[in-house]
């Protein structure tokens, strides 16, 4: 029986060591939420401890929605930041989204700041844009690029600054195109409408043309953002692209047309250099048929066909021509000697 009754004593004073540690651990949490009417079982506290999951974020953020006058389980939150969300920043969202009048459920505003995450943006930043709409630069500056050039059709540029006004679309928030998409759809808008103007001085008019064609294109379909305005902030005269185009084009048919004439030079230097070597051949072929002649009139002396007399006024003939030459100054050449 004693042996019975230590062991009684000993459990009651583990169950009571046990109690007392969960009093000293949870009593303060589970006090203060049961006074705000958002109250928090301690079995859900324990299990919270267990999963790892601080209880006073859950507890204070519950705490929060409830006072806000938004029914927020605990259930939820826990498991929003068991899947790596902000649940601070959630319950924030949701009070800001409750009293700006915008619909917003819990589920979507955990979507959000999931999809959010890593990108340096949150879920409350959402709201607040959708309530305060927010101003984007196009071009960005940081992308490095100052203005947005476009050619009108008489050839001259325009550099055009945008600063389109947008608001968070909520519904479209999840899986929407960002801010890049929005200023690469504006500066192609505005590529757009400068080269659809017939001259550079409509659009210095006219700026607003601009704004009216880029909006009507409802650039804003498919992304996170809705466009509430596009302000055109400045319009300078860019270069005379036109001009520049036509000056390139030229040196370029010039360049063709000097390639066209070398090579035509070359043809014409490459057939100079044949004839030449022609005129040579010939040359050749006549010092080789006069190198013939004395053997020739040596076989006509040999077989009677050529006498003394024959000889002698071919002679006087040779000089009697070479005579007339010299004083005619005529730089033929004489006839070659024969023996």
């Amino acid at each position: 029986m004693e042996s019975l009754y230590l062991v009684g004593v000993a459990l009651l004073a583990l169950l009571g060591l046990i109690f007392a540690i969960v009093l000293f651990n949870f009593f303060g949490l589970w006090l203060r939420a049961r006074i705000a009417n958002a109250p928090v079982g301690l079995g859900k506290m324990i299990g919270m401890r267990l999963r790892k999951v601080p209880v006073g974020l859950i507890v204070d953020n519950r705490i929060t929605a409830v006072k806000a006058g938004l029914e927020v389980p605990s259930d939820p939150l826990e498991a929003h930041y068991l899947a790596g969300g902000d649940v601070t920043q959630v319950i924030l969202a949701l009070i800001a989204a409750d009293k700006a009048g915008i619909s917003l459920d819990f589920n979507r505003a955990c979507a959000i700041d999931l999809a959010t995450k890593g990108t340096g943006k949150t879920v409350l930043e959402a709201v607040r844009t959708s309530i305060n709409p927010k101003v984007i630069d196009v071009p960005n500056p940081s992308m490095g690029r100052t203005t947005i050039d476009g050619v009108a059709k008489d050839g001259i540029g325009a550099k055009v600054k945008a600063r389109v006004t947008v608001r968070s679309h909520l519904d479209r928030f999840v899986g929407g195109a960002t801010e890049e998409t929005i200023i690469a759809r504006v500066g192609e808008g505005i590529v757009s409408a400068i080269g659809s103007a017939d001259s550079y001085k409509d659009v210095l008019e006219n700026p607003d043309r601009i704004s009216k064609a880029v909006l009507a294109k409802g650039l804003d379909s498919n992304t996170a953002f809705e466009i509430l305005s596009i302000d055109i902030a400045d319009v300078d005269v860019g270069d005379n692209i036109g001009a520049k185009l036509q000056s390139e084009q030229a040196d370029a048919d010039k360049r063709i047309a000097q390639a066209k004439a070398e090579v035509r030079r070359a043809a014409a230097v490459a057939v100079e250099q044949e004839m030449r070597a022609k005129v040579q051949e010939m040359r050749a072929k006549v010092v080789e048929a006069e190198a013939l002649v004395p053997q020739a009139m040596a076989d006509a002396f040999r077989s009677g066909n050529l006498g003394v007399m024959d000889y002698v006024r071919m002679k006087n003939v040779e000089a009697d021509t070479s005579m007339r030459q010299s004083i005619a100054g005529t730089d033929k050449p004489q006839a070659p000697q024969t023996s």
